[in-house]
C-alpha cells in the first residue's frame, strides 16, 4: 500500500533551503511507534531518497520524549510473533527483516541524516537514531536500551549499530540491565555530537549544520557517506580500494573548481542536484 506523505498521521515534513526537516508529532502518545508510523517513515525516507531534493535531513521530535519506543499494545494485535510452532518462528525472522529495513533507510539514505534528541530515546528510538550520522541532544535526554525491560532482545539495529559508536562494555552494560544513559555521559562516550540547554537551540543547531550540509557539493557528500560507512565494516586495506572506485565514480573538476572559486568569492557555491531515482519497476514499457 503506497503512503501519502503530504497526509501523514505520525509527521510533520517540511524542506527550506534543501534541507528537509521530519518532525514526530504524536506527543500525546509519547511518539510511540506503531504500523502506522513504521509505514509513513518508510514512506517519507524512500521520497527522499528518489527525488534528490533534500541535501541533509534534520529529525526531531514533539511533547515530553522524542520517543517513547515500540507500542506495546502492538505486540498483542498489530503484530503477531507466533511462537508455537517452527513456522511462525521462521515468519519472525522475515517480519523483523522487514522493520529492520526501514531504519536501514536512514543508513543507505543519499544524503546525511542528523537526529535532534530530547526527553527519553526509549527502545525502538535507540534503533532509530543509531542509524543517524549525527546525534545532537538536549540536557535531560537519555537513552534506555528499553527491550531488556519487557523481557525480550533488542531487534531493531541497536544491538549491531551502537558498539560501532559507544565502547562496548557500556553498550553491554546498557542492554543487559536496562539503565538510562543521560545526555552528558552519552557526548562522553561519543554517542551524540553536543548537548544543548534547550529544545530550540538544539533543533537550530542541527539545522544550521544540515545547512552547512547542504551548501556543499550534494554528490561529493553522497560519496562520502558511501566511503564512511564502507570503511565502518571493512578493512582498511579494501577501503581504501573501495576509495579509489568510489573516487574514480564521481570525481568533478568543475565541482572542485566551484568550491574554490567560492571560498574566494566568499560566497555560497552552485552544485547540481542528485539526480532523481526512479524503480525500474515503475518504469514505462
Amino acid at each position: 500500500m503506497n503512503t501519502d506523505i503530504t497526509a501523514l498521521t505520525c509527521f510533520t515534513l517540511s524542506t527550506t533551503a534543501q534541507v528537509a526537516h521530519l518532525v514526530l508529532n504524536k506527543p500525546e502518545a509519547l511518539n510511540t511507534m506503531h504500523p502506522t508510523f513504521w509505514r509513513e517513515l518508510d514512506a517519507v525516507l524512500a521520497h527522499l531518497h528518489q527525488a534528490g531534493e533534500a541535501r541533509a535531513l534534520v529529525i526531531s521530535s514533539t511533547g515530553k520524549h522524542f520517543s517513547a519506543g515500540m507500542a506495546l499494545e502492538t505486540f498483542g494485535g498489530a503484530i503477531t510473533m507466533d511462537d508455537q510452532s517452527p513456522e511462525g518462528r521462521a515468519a519472525i525472522f522475515d517480519l523483523l527483516t522487514d522493520m529492520q529495513a526501514t531504519f536501514t533507510r536512514l543508513e543507505n539514505l543519499r544524503i546525511p541524516v542528523i537526529a535532534a534528541i530530547h526527553g527519553g530515546c526509549i527502545g525502538g528510538a535507540v534503533d532509530m537514531v543509531t542509524a543517524a550520522c549525527i546525534r545532537y541532544a538536549t540536557q535531560d535526554a537519555f537513552f534506555c536500551i528499553q527491550e531488556i525491560n519487557i523481557g525480550m532482545v533488542a531487534d531493531v539495529g541497536t544491538l549491531q549499530r551502537l558498539p560501532k559508536l559507544i565502547p562496548l562494555g557500556v553498550m553491554k552494560e546498557l542492554a543487559y540491565t536496562g539503565r538510562r544513559l543521560g545526555a552528558a555521559k552519552a557526548q562522553g562516550y561519543g554517542l551524540v555530537n553536543e548537548v544543548f540547554d534547550t529544545q530550540e537551540t538544539m533543533v537550530a543547531a542541527a539545522l544550521q549544520c544540515a545547512q552547512e550540509i547542504a551548501s556543499k557539493p550534494p554528490v561529493a557528500i553522497w560519496g562520502t557517506k558511501q566511503a564512511i560507512h564502507y570503511a565502518r565494516d571493512h578493512s582498511v586495506e579494501d577501503s581504501l580500494r573501495q576509495m579509489g572506485w568510489l573516487q574514480g565514480a564521481i570525481w568533478s573538476n568543475q565541482h572542485v573548481r566551484e568550491s574554490v572559486t567560492a571560498m574566494k568569492q566568499k560566497r555560497a557555491g552552485n552544485f547540481p542536484a542528485l539526480t532523481p531515482l526512479q524503480r525500474f519497476s515503475d518504469s514505462a514499457g
